[in-house]
């Protein structure tokens, strides 16, 4: 038998949701998730329930914004002047304008 998974109000989670998403759907929440540094469960739980997603920054956190800065920057090399930029680029472009600035608040406040 496994160890009871507790979450961080010692309630014993053992309810399964469960749903279906397109491949488009599973990467654009992949990549959301490695931005935030939370387990993929974790973070849709918070969406859900619509609280705050509080992103702590940490070498995992780093390296995913550097790679996801690194696929936005080759993705707007490859559209062409007048072409349209997708909603999950632009998402992806937003979810990183909203950690870069927390960053940049917490930044402020050592000083």
């Amino acid at each position: 038998m496994s160890k009871k998974n507790y979450d961080n109000h010692n309630r014993w989670r053992n309810k399964t949701v469960a749903f279906r998403v397109s491949a488009e759907e599973d990467l654009q929440l992949e990549a959301l998730v490695k931005l935030t540094g939370l387990t993929k469960q974790d973070y849709i739980i918070r969406r859900l329930l619509e609280r705050d997603v509080v992103v702590q920054g940490n070498p995992r956190v780093y390296k995913a914004l550097r790679d996801q800065l690194a696929a936005v920057l080759d993705e707007l090399r490859r559209i062409e002047a007048g072409q349209g930029v997708s909603d999950e680029l632009l998402d992806i472009i937003q979810m990183i304008a909203t950690i870069m600035n927390g960053m940049q608040e917490d930044f402020a406040y050592d000083r």
